[in-house]
């Protein structure tokens, strides 16, 4: 979802008008065994993960959709659709009262996955009933414990592909221009719901397809609940902020598995910090008049640094515009924040490197435009390190603030001994203690 909200941000930012739709599966067949086996009516347990995904999204700072489609809303239009391909003969209802895809009526089908003939395995469905192993399941017959609709062709309840092929038609019309998902999802689900929408409507379903690639383990095994190693997005934003779960999914490719692990999340979270150290120092630089002037009389790395301050912008939307290639644009962001640490730690710099410094900090703006970054502020990102971080590391903030007041205490008094020992200490615990004509300051390193 981060890598899809990325994108809608940066199309919108090109000026495009984007109806950005995520539905919500809310009943299918996995809801409904889990329900069942815990005595829980399952559109109740759906509803219920519907609002703690929803709550999620929000904790994690995307964009919330257009449009939010429910299956259990959307049900006259699942009928309709199915009603729809019967009445074109793409689809038949067998003796169980079960409906079924015609895969025989769509000579097209397999051209997303690269799929034809012999190579298509038989769904997952099972009845006897089937034409032929291949077809797959419009509309399911009801069935004791399970939720069912009344239909012309039976009460049941709907297939999992026609639902979403179903939303997206009431949502975005005959035809999408970008069609997103994993990509465990391309055979079988997005060729069932192309060869759905394009049998009933008669035009291309999407214009262009875009896949995710999955979460994996070093190993390269998925990562999911499902297979007992994956946590959830509210254990990981415990832990760590929001905004370096977005970094470590934009570093990697969107079409690129991501090898996670806890150093992906420390290692995200390390560069994020030092970019915000980069930006906190820029705002600290001083003078004023012209960026180029300043450049000459600073140097060579304060004219790179105002060099690629300039080209900053251009390079960051070109690599986007290159196949939504994130980790090239985080490369320049990362490359633009080393020069400007560079200009900082000239000589002259705080006093003239401040044009320089603003220009940088103007040209970063489109990182928090187009990819959802650097929207916070350094101090507030080590204060949610504070709260998150520490209590990971087994430290929390008010001892560390009493050894400061101690340390301060033995300075005050010319125990200095005393004062470098708690520093040594805190060194080891992982704090940086720095002292400013505001007084001594820690922060947690990263």
């Amino acid at each position: 979802m981060v890598v899809f909200d990325a994108f809608v941000r940066y199309l919108r930012d090109a000026g495009w008008d984007v109806t950005y739709v995520r539905n919500h599966t809310d009943v299918d067949d996995k809801i409904i065994r889990r329900a069942l086996a815990n005595d829980e009516d399952p559109l109740a347990r759906a509803s219920r993960f519907v609002d703690a995904f929803d709550a999620d999204m929000h904790a994690l700072g995307l964009v919330a959709p257009d449009a939010a489609p429910r299956v259990t809303e959307s049900i006259d239009a699942i009928v309709a659709m199915i009603d729809a391909l019967i009445a074109r003969g793409h689809a038949y209802v067998a003796p169980s009262g079960d409906v079924w895809f015609s895969l025989a009526s769509a000579p097209s089908y397999g051209a997303l996955s690269n799929r034809r003939g012999d190579a298509i395995e038989a769904s997952a469905d099972v009845d006897t009933g089937k034409r032929d192993r291949r077809d797959f399941a419009l509309w399911k017959a009801a069935r004791p414990g399970e939720p069912s609709w009344s239909a012309p062709f039976g009460r049941g309840r709907p297939g999992w592909h026609i639902e979403c092929s179903a939303m997206a038609h009431e949502a975005l019309g005959d035809a999408l221009d970008i069609h997103g998902g994993g990509l465990d999802l391309v055979f079988p689900h997005h060729e069932n719901e192309i060869v759905q929408s394009e049998c009933v409507h008669g035009a291309p379903y999407a214009g262009h397809w875009m896949h995710n690639g999955l979460l994996t383990t070093s190993s390269g095994a998925k990562i999911a609940r499902s297979e007992g190693n994956g946590a959830t997005i509210r254990d990981v934003l415990a832990r760590v902020p929001a905004e370096a779960l977005r970094f470590a999914y934009l570093r990697a490719h969107y079409r690129s598995p991501l090898a996670w692990d806890e150093r992906t999340i420390d290692d995200a979270l390390s560069h994020l910090a030092r970019l915000y150290a980069a930006i906190e120092s820029a705002h600290a630089l001083g003078g004023e008049g012209d960026p180029d002037r300043a450049a000459t009389e600073l140097g060579a790395d304060a004219r790179e640094t105002l060099e690629l301050a300039r080209r900053f912008e251009t390079r960051v939307i070109e690599a986007l515009d290159d196949d939504f290639h994130t980790p090239r644009a985080l490369a320049c962001t990362i490359e633009l924040a080393r020069a400007l640490q560079r200009l900082t730690a000239l000589p002259r710099a705080s006093k003239r490197g401040g044009p320089i410094a603003r220009v940088a900090l103007d040209a970063l703006d489109v990182v928090r435009r187009a990819l959802g970054l650097l929207t916070s502020t350094p101090e507030a990102l080590h204060e949610e390190v504070r709260r998150k971080v520490l209590p990971a590391r087994g430290l929390d903030a008010r001892t560390i603030d009493a050894r400061i007041a101690a340390r301060d205490a033995a300075r005050a008094g010319g125990a200095w001994d005393d004062a470098d020992a708690i520093r040594a200490e805190l060194d080891g615990c992982g704090i940086d203690v720095r002292d400013t004509p505001r007084g001594t300051e820690w922060r947690v390193r990263l």
